[in-house]
């Protein structure tokens, strides 16, 4: 019999014998993955919160509903505008930082072999690992010097270039979910415009809209970071309430105890 066919292997368990025969229970279920979602859900928390409290601070003061729509969209747009371009340049310079810093990766580890071997054989120790398998996995690296770039950059917390969304479209989405979030409390004033003239019918309009959005980004920002859907949409529906609460003080205080009138 050749060595191949007398060599032994243990098989694979299919994932639900594997899981089964962990002692740690079921699986936790994974969080949702990618930059562009945490774009859209963030991005759309600061929205409906900013174009709410604007709305708040500007019944506050008792300007009409074409106040509430030209200052709101305005301020809307301005808004989504600065976001999506601060998001741009910001993942822009994020990834010129982690490609300079490959650079620098790269000329230690040609240039200074023995001090980064070094580095990550303290590393693995610290973690626990024992002195000869550490070493094992040093030297293994060692071989395979585009591999151990990468595992410097890991522990540096640096992620590769090649991972990283492109900066642009991180821009583009942020925008865009700043708008389409941020219209929510505004639609309101709009969508009642046949059924009422009362502009404090609009504001609660616009209070039900604000938090039926707030508790869906809630849900999405609970799927994403793997958290419990009550106290994720219980914080921010808090979160938006307290800073409506706030604009909505500023804007009555300024207006009947400050004496600021038109």
């Amino acid at each position: 019999m050749d060595g191949k066919n007398s060599r032994t292997t243990t098989p694979l368990l299919p994932d639900e014998a594997a899981t089964r025969t962990d002692s740690g229970g079921e699986r936790p279920s994974e969080p949702w993955k990618g930059e562009l979602v945490k774009s859209i859900v963030y991005a759309g928390l600061d929205a409906i919160i900013t174009s709410f409290s604007l709305i708040s601070s500007i019944s506050a003061g008792r300007l009409s509903s074409v106040d509430v729509l030209v200052l709101g969209f305005a301020n809307l747009v301005a808004d989504g505008i600065s976001m999506g371009f601060g998001d741009y340049v910001s993942s822009n310079t994020e990834r010129d930082v982690a490609v300079k810093e490959r650079l620098v990766t790269e000329w230690e580890v040609s240039n200074r072999r023995r001090r980064q071997e070094q580095a990550l054989l303290d590393r693995y120790q610290a973690l626990g690992m024992n002195i000869h398998d550490a070493t094992t996995v040093v030297n293994i690296f060692a071989k395979y010097e585009d591999i151990m770039v990468d595992e410097k950059l890991v522990q540096n917390g640096i992620l590769s270039p090649d991972d990283a969304e492109k900066p642009w479209k991180k821009g583009l989405i942020t925008f865009g979910a700043f708008l389409v979030f941020g219209s929510a409390p505004i639609l309101a004033f709009i969508i009642l415009i046949p059924f009422t003239r009362n502009d404090t019918h609009k504001f609660i309009g616009a209070c039900i809209l604000s938090a039926l959005s707030l508790a869906a980004l809630g849900v999405a920002k609970a799927k994403i970071a793997g958290q419990n859907y009550a106290l994720s949409v219980g914080g921010t529906l808090f979160n938006g309430a307290l800073a409506g609460f706030a604009a909505y003080a500023i804007g009555w205080v300024l207006r009947d105890v400050a004496g600021l009138e038109d």
